[in-house]
């Protein structure tokens, strides 16, 4: 096989040890060093001597990305693969063997090296990716709050659709405080909520105990810790996605989209899309396309494959978001797929066909341009006139069309 690159290294991360592997026009040459920042900077050291031109690493873990930081900026094409792409022949293994084999491969170019951003992407990728954690541990502690709740038989959750509304919030501390009195605690309804007072002195009539309260008062205090936080982290992110404004201000066109998704979806793309050729490639990298899994002419499994499942769980969030909309073009395709597919399906596949609508905007800088509900109606109209008419004669009509 053709050497492509003369000079090159491959290295095998660990948490403790790093081998690397260096191949030269003068044969090959094995070191190991440490993952101490000291250790790494004498193996950046010792690669620039040698005059090595391209490094490889497995994708392991987060132990390939204090090695990257070092390495970045000193001149050497940096790949970081996926594991599954340079997995050895079975076999004798052991750390040199690794190294040997990833410098092997990439001394003939058969590495194709992931998608890593630059360091200021990747730092807003970790704030955003930070704040979508928060929210989540959020949403459970609200979940431990409606257990308490439930255990002391107040029914709050059947009757305001978010505990942790404005009313909601008042009832809380009303309760922690000691209010027993369900006349009091509805009277702290407001807004829509007022209209259902009857039913609130119903749901806030319950047993509640002292540890109750101390439970309740406790996760309170952690749920106005985590707004504060999450306040702060979306203040910071707004300034570092200054540079974004103009692609969010394009994805926020399309409905359910927000804000924060955008930023999120933002976040883990880029704004650069040449470096997907096709909304295929971006669809697979993200896991929202199909899988192929074919033998003998026969296709078994299309389960998608994991891809990044920061931008996949956004995007399917996103999904389910416009399955609620009215008289749009994504609502009409989760509900189309829904019927036939289950509604996990769905989402996946109106979360694969968002990020192809984003994939384009980005690329060619275009706005979002709604289809309407009735597009697949429009689209197959002689086959929906022809199912509707054998529907009709199956139930013993005679119908006669005529256009209107």
């Amino acid at each position: 096989m053709e050497v492509l690159y003369k000079r090159c290294c491959g290295l095998d991360v660990h948490k403790r040890s790093i081998t690397a592997c260096l191949i030269t026009p003068e044969g090959r040459k094995m070191r190991t060093f440490g993952t101490m920042t000291e250790d790494l900077l004498e193996l950046a050291d010792w690669l620039t001597k040698e005059g090595c031109t391209h490094v490889a690493m497995e994708s392991t873990g987060v132990y390939w990305k204090p090695v990257y930081n070092l390495l970045e900026g000193l001149g050497m094409d940096l790949l970081v693969v996926n594991a599954r792409h340079i997995k050895a022949v079975p076999g004798r293994k052991t750390d040199v063997a690794d190294a040997e084999w990833i410098a092997d491969l990439l001394r003939h170019g058969l590495l194709r090296g992931s998608f890593i951003p630059d360091k200021e992407q990747r730092e807003l990728r970790e704030l955003v990716r930070y704040r979508q954690s928060l929210i989540r541990e959020r949403v459970a502690e609200a979940n431990r709050i409606q257990k308490v709740l439930e255990g002391a038989n107040i029914k709050l959750g059947s009757v305001a659709s978010d505990i942790l509304g404005k009313s909601g919030r008042s009832m809380l501390k009303a309760i922690i405080s000691g209010t027993d009195d369900p006349s009091l605690l509805a009277a702290m309804a407001k807004g829509r909520l007022k209209n259902k007072t009857a039913e609130l002195k119903r749901a806030l009539r319950g047993l509640l105990d002292q540890h109750q309260r101390k439970l309740l008062a406790t996760q309170m205090r952690h749920i106005e810790f985590l707004d504060q936080e999450i306040e702060d982290l979306s203040e910071e992110i707004k300034k570092r996605m200054h540079p974004f404004e103009e692609a969010i201000a394009l994805v926020d066109e399309i409905p359910g989209i927000g804000r924060r998704v955008a930023e999120q979806v933002l976040a883990e793309t880029g704004l650069n899309m040449e470096r997907f050729p096709t909304d295929a490639h971006i669809a697979s990298w993200a896991g929202v396309a199909p899988g192929n899994n074919e033998s003998a002419g026969k296709r078994k499994s299309g389960k998608s494959n994991k891809g990044n499942k920061w931008l996949k769980a956004t995007l399917v969030e996103a999904a389910n978001a416009t399955s609620r909309t009215k008289d749009t073009y994504l609502s009409a395709q989760y509900h189309r797929l829904a019927a036939r597919r289950g509604k996990k399906r769905a989402a996946l596949a109106v979360a694969h066909t968002i990020l192809v609508i984003i994939y384009h905007m980005l690329k060619k800088g275009t706005s979002y341009q709604e289809l309407g509900a009735n597009y697949f109606d429009k689209r197959d109209e002689k086959a929906v006139v022809l199912r509707s008419l054998k529907r009709l004669e199956a139930l013993g009509y005679k119908v006669v069309l005529e256009a209107a």
